[in-house]
């Protein structure tokens, strides 16, 4: 018989345990994506990156032909990570670009959670070659977007069916903070939820402005 005890499942992320890949997050990419609205998308691309600065996990920011064709990073995340060097590529799939794996590489996780533009293309191919490499991989699918959600779903079975892991841009979050009594990261914690976080931002910032009210007291 199964003996419950006070301990998270191993599959749960941390923040030391991942390396977050944010790929091709960029206008050329954006102005095709219709599975998601560009405005949430900016909004969920926002909640990532603010995410993992707060909880200092490692992100390697990477764009495809950005001078030449697609355009810069979304401004959410270049101002997230202000000064940190877009690694700029040609293949399609990151995983085939030598510089992101050297990064990879240094980096040092065994977990790597990805999100990106788009699903059935920038992210399905290096979700499927870090997973064929013995990688733990996370895909957030509320951060990512294909040109219709047929392509986005599709390629989300795939990446599920392969061992992928699907997550969304809030999860993430909480997930990261998962206890309220983490006092170090509450208060960044609440505050990406109010600014970012949609209706449950707004139940935060509403509970604290009628009542003081706190999670978690």
């Amino acid at each position: 018989m199964a003996k419950a005890t006070a301990t998270p499942a191993k599959s749960l992320l941390t923040p030391k345990d991942h390396t977050l890949i944010l790929i091709d997050f960029q206008s050329q990419m954006a102005f095709a994506t219709k599975s998601i609205d560009t405005t949430l998308l900016r909004n969920n691309a926002a909640l990532v990156s603010k995410t993992a600065k707060s909880f200092n996990v490692p992100a390697i920011l990477t764009t495809v032909a950005e001078k030449s064709f697609s355009g810069p990073m979304f401004g959410e995340i270049t101002r997230t990570f202000e000064g940190q060097k877009m690694l700029d590529r040609t293949s399609m799939n990151t995983w085939e670009d030598q510089a992101v794996i050297d990064e990879v590489n240094r980096i040092g996780k065994n977990r790597i959670v990805f999100a990106g533009l788009w699903t059935s293309v920038c992210i399905v191919g290096p979700v499927l070659s870090a997973l064929e490499q013995g990688f733990e991989v996370y895909v957030i699918a509320d951060a990512s977007g294909d040109i219709s959600e047929e392509a986005h779903n599709r390629a989300m079975d795939r990446m599920v069916q392969a061992g992928a892991r699907p997550i969304t841009s809030l999860q993430y979050l909480l997930e990261l903070q998962r206890d309220w009594a983490r006092g170090e990261t509450y208060a960044s914690t609440t505050s990406i939820a109010k600014d970012v976080g949609g209706a449950y931002g707004l139940g935060i910032d509403y509970a604290k402005t009628m009542f003081n009210a706190q999670e978690g007291h």
